[in-house]
């Protein structure tokens, strides 16, 4: 019985000193972040409150309508470097990711024609990156909705609020 306890000490703590941070883990994706440029208009890019980081709204390089110009697929990939977007804004607003207590909420803006209901299945693709990046910590609340139009008819946009530790 002492064997097997003292067993499971190590393997958890195996699991806990080799657990990946969010820097190693978009290393090993491949994932590169990117310089946070000035917003193009009269707003800031983030806003911290109390211990809340709200991001602006993010959008993709992509353009079109999902239903009519692009599948899911290139929706769910839009969405995905939205998210990369998104983490380099984070890593310029928090300077390091252990800051980043958890996300709390996104809502997913898709630019998609009336017929369209497949908006959750595209803004999988930024969440599904938030919990590959961040595990537990990246699971949100999250609101997937359509839209007829987007600025400059880009495929989604994403707006974002994490939790900072005290």
């Amino acid at each position: 019985m002492k064997f097997l306890l003292s067993t499971l000490v190590f393997l958890l703590f195996l699991n806990i000193s080799f657990a990946q941070s969010p820097e190693q883990k978009l290393k090993d994706m491949g994932i590169e972040l990117q310089e946070v440029t000035e917003p193009s208009a009269n707003f800031v890019k983030w806003r911290k409150v109390g211990n809340l980081l709200f991001l602006a709204g993010d959008g993709s390089e992509m353009k079109g309508k999902l239903g009519k110009d692009l599948t899911v697929a290139e929706g769910y990939d839009a969405a995905r470097q939205t998210g990369v977007d998104i983490i380099s804004t984070l890593k310029a607003a928090c300077g390091d990711f252990g800051k980043i207590k958890q996300f709390v909420k996104v809502r997913g803006m898709v630019n998609s024609t009336p017929d369209f209901y497949d908006q959750p299945k595209v803004i999988n693709g930024f969440s599904d990156l938030m919990v590959e990046v961040f595990g537990e910590k990246g699971k949100h609340a999250r609101a997937a909705v359509g839209h007829c139009s987007l600025p400059s008819n880009i495929v989604v946009e994403i707006e974002v609020v994490v939790e900072l530790e005290e």
